[in-house]
C-alpha cells in the first residue's frame, strides 16, 4: 500500500491540487483547519461559508469527541457557555416549542414528515438538520425552505463576531466547532424569525449531542436504531440506545418507533429513570384502518415507520398546544410484550394526509428520471439503512415496464467514509446485480475551491482515493467468493490520463461486474451518463478519460443501452455532490 500511496501522489498532485492560492493538502492533514477567518469579511455568502469551514468539520468533531470521552458532560457545558456568549440562555430556547428527534436511520425523514404536517396547519416552522447536501444553509430552514444566502450571511457574521468578542482565553474556551456553531446559529435564526415551532434533529447520539442543551421540548422522538458511530456511541444496540435515550426529559412525552427487544428495554429504563412518559408507535396500518391508505411523498417501505412516528409527534405537539382538529381517537390495542404503552391510534386528518403526501427530503429514496436514464439517490450508510435502500431499489426496478428492444444496464456509484464497514455495505449491494460498479470520493470536482459548501479540509486527496481503491478491492473480493478463484486478477493501479485517475481490475473472463474508480463525482457522472442526461451539462470529457479498456467498452454499452438505472448510495455527501451536478437549481 505504501507503494500505491507514492504512485497516487506522483500521478495526482501535479494536476489535482489547485493553484498555490490555497493549501488544502497542509490544512487537510491537521486535526483543525489552519485557515484564518477573514478579519474584514465581505458580505458574500461564500465568504461566510469559508469562515465557517475554518471552525472544524464533523469528521474532526468525532475525533475530538473520542479523545474527550472521559468526561463527555464537559462538551455540553461548553455548549451552554457558547450559548451564553452568543447572548442567549437555555431558558430562551423554551420559546421555540421544540420537537427533538434522534435515531440511527430515518430521523431526518421523520423530521421532514413532521415539519410538513405542522406547516399544513398554518404554523410557521423552523427545521434544523444535518448534514447538508449541496449548500450549508439547507441545515436551517424556515417553512421548509433553506434560509436565503443573505439571511445566512447576516446571521453568521453577527454570531461569529459576538463569539469572537466574548470568548474567554483564561478558560481555554475557543470558538465552537462547526456543528456547534450551526446549532447556535439555528437557535438564533428561529428566535429572530419568530417561528411557532422548531423541529430539531440530533447530530450524533443524543445524550452529549450539541442539541441536547434543549431543556423543555414539547415532545421527543426516537426513529429506528442501528449500528453507527460505534467508536463514539458504543458497539452494541443497547449502548447506542442508552445514548439516544439521553434526549428524554422529565414529564415530556416521547415516542419511539418499534425497536428490537434489547434496545427497547434500554429506552424504557432511561425513560422511567426520569419519569418521561414513553410510548411505542403503532404501525401505519393501524392508522389507515377505516380510511383510505396514506400516500407518502418519500418512497420506500421503510418510510412507513418514519411516517408513523411523525404522525404521533405532530399530533402530540398539536395536543400539547391545544390545537383543534388533531384526529379522532380509536381504541389502542395491547402493547407487544407489555414493554411500553402503545401510542394513540387515531384517524389522520386531511392536514396530516396532505402533509405526508407533500413531504420532500432530497437524497433519501429520491428518483430523477431523465428519459432512458434514471438516477436513484439514497444516502444509506449503515447496514440496516442499506438493506432498506437495496430493497427499495429492487422494488423500483421490478415495477418498471421492461423496454421492448435493447438492453438495460444497472450501475452502482458508491463511496463510504469514516469508521463505517464498507465491505459489509457492498456485500448487501451485491443483491442488486449491477453491471458496473463505480467508486469516487465525495468531491464534486477534483479541486472544488470555488465552492466553499463542498470544501473539506479534514482529508487529503490521496487518502480519499486510496479509500476508493479499497472499496474496489472489496467489491472484487466479493465477486471472487461467488465465482471461480481465477475469475479476477489483483486490481492494478493504472492512471487513465493526466486529468482523471481511473483505476480498474483487468477485465473478467466471464460475466461479472466491472468496476472503475474516478477522481471526482463529475467525472464519474460524465462517464455513466455518456451525454444522455439533458440536465447534466458538462464540458467535453478530459483527455484520457476513456483510455482504459473497461471504461472504453463500458462507454459503448452505456451509449447503446435502452435503459440505464444508476443507484448513488453509501454516503449523504456523495449523494449531495451528485445532486449539485444533476440539479443545478439547488446551487442557486
Amino acid at each position: 500500500m505504501r507503494g500505491a500511496r507514492s504512485h497516487l501522489r506522483a500521478v495526482l498532485f501535479p494536476v489535482a491540487v489547485s493553484p498555490p492560492r490555497a493549501t488544502p493538502r497542509v490544512a487537510g492533514r491537521r486535526a483543525w483547519s489552519a485557515r484564518p477567518a477573514p478579519q474584514e469579511p465581505g458580505m458574500e455568502y461564500q465568504d461566510a461559508v469559508r469562515a465557517l469551514n475554518t471552525l472544524q468539520t464533523n469528521a474532526n468533531y468525532l475525533e475530538q469527541a473520542k479523545r474527550q470521552r472521559g468526561d463527555p458532560q464537559t462538551q455540553l457545558e461548553a455548549m451552554k457557555l457558547h450559548l451564553a456568549q452568543s447572548g442567549l440562555q437555555v431558558e430562551d430556547l423554551d420559546q421555540l416549542n421544540i420537537i427533538h428527534v434522534t435515531g440511527t436511520k430515518g430521523k431526518g425523514s421523520t423530521c421532514a414528515f413532521t415539519e410538513r404536517i405542522l406547516r399544513n396547519y398554518g404554523l410557521k416552522t423552523g427545521f434544523f438538520s444535518s448534514p447538508h447536501l449541496v449548500q450549508v444553509r439547507e441545515r436551517i430552514r424556515i417553512n421548509g425552505q433553506p434560509i436565503s444566502p443573505e439571511l445566512f450571511t447576516k446571521h453568521f457574521w453577527h454570531l461569529y463576531h459576538r463569539l469572537e468578542e466574548t470568548k474567554d482565553s483564561s478558560s481555554h474556551v475557543s470558538m465552537p466547532s462547526y456543528f456547534r456553531f450551526l446549532t447556535l446559529m439555528a437557535f438564533h435564526v428561529f428566535l429572530q424569525e419568530k417561528v411557532d415551532l422548531a423541529v430539531v434533529e440530533v447530530g450524533i447520539g443524543g445524550t452529549y449531542d450539541s442539541t441536547n442543551i434543549i431543556r423543555k421540548p414539547v415532545v421527543c422522538g426516537v426513529s429506528s436504531l442501528g449500528i453507527d458511530h460505534t467508536s463514539l456511541l458504543g458497539d452494541t444496540m443497547e449502548k447506542i440506545a442508552w445514548q439516544k435515550g439521553g434526549i428524554f426529559k422529565r414529564g415530556v412525552p416521547a415516542f419511539t418507533a418499534l425497536q428490537p427487544d434489547g434496545p427497547l428495554a434500554v429506552l424504557k429504563e432511561r425513560a422511567e429513570q426520569i419519569s418521561c412518559p414513553l410510548y411505542l408507535c403503532p404501525p401505519l396500518e393501524a392508522l389507515e384502518e377505516g380510511g383510505p391508505p396514506l400516500t407518502l411523498g418519500l418512497e420506500g417501505e421503510h418510510q412507513r415507520s418514519n411516517a408513523a412516528l411523525a404522525l404521533q409527534l405532530a399530533r402530540c405537539w398539536l395536543q400539547q398546544k391545544d390545537h383543534q382538529g388533531i384526529g379522532e381517537l380509536r381504541a389502542s390495542g395491547p402493547s407487544p410484550l407489555g414493554q411500553l404503552p402503545l401510542a394513540p391510534v387515531f384517524q389522520p386528518t386531511s392536514h396530516m394526509r396532505l402533509g405526508l403526501q407533500g413531504t420532500e427530503w432530497l437524497g433519501r429514496t429520491q428518483v430523477l428520471r431523465r428519459g432512458s436514464l434514471t438516477w436513484y439517490l439514497d444516502g444509506a450508510h449503515t447496514c440496516s439503512s442499506m438493506q432498506a435502500c437495496t430493497r427499495w431499489f429492487r422494488q423500483a426496478l421490478h415495477r418498471l415496464e421492461r423496454p421492448s428492444r435493447g438492453s438495460e444496464v444497472c450501475v452502482l456509484l458508491f463511496n463510504s467514509t469514516g469508521d463505517r464497514d464498507a465491505a459489509a455495505l457492498l456485500k448487501l449491494l451485491q443483491s442488486c446485480q449491477f453491471d458496473y460498479a463505480v467508486f469516487c470520493p465525495n468531491l464534486t470536482e477534483v479541486s472544488p475551491m470555488d465552492n466553499a459548501d463542498q470544501q473539506n479540509f479534514t482529508v487529503t486527496l490521496d487518502q480519499v482515493l486510496l479509500r476508493c481503491l479499497e472499496h474496489q478491492q472489496h467489491w472484487s473480493r466479493l465477486h471472487e467468493e461467488q465465482a471461480s478463484p481465477d475469475l479476477w486478477d489483483t486490481p492494478s493501479l493504472e492512471p487513465a490520463g493526466p486529468e482523471s485517475l481511473l483505476l480498474a481490475p483487468r477485465p473478467p473472463h466471464t460475466h461479472s461486474t466491472s468496476s472503475l474508480v474516478f477522481s471526482c463525482i463529475s467525472h464519474a457522472l460524465q462517464w455513466i451518463s455518456q451525454g444522455r442526461d439533458p440536465v447534466l451539462q458538462m464540458p467535453s470529457p478530459p483527455q484520457g478519460l476513456l483510455a482504459h479498456p473497461v471504461a472504453d467498452s463500458g462507454a459503448r454499452v452505456l451509449r447503446e443501452a435502452a435503459a440505464i438505472h444508476v443507484l448513488v448510495t453509501g454516503s449523504l455527501h456523495l449523494v449531495g455532490g451528485a445532486l449539485k451536478l444533476l440539479e443545478p437549481s439547488l446551487s442557486q
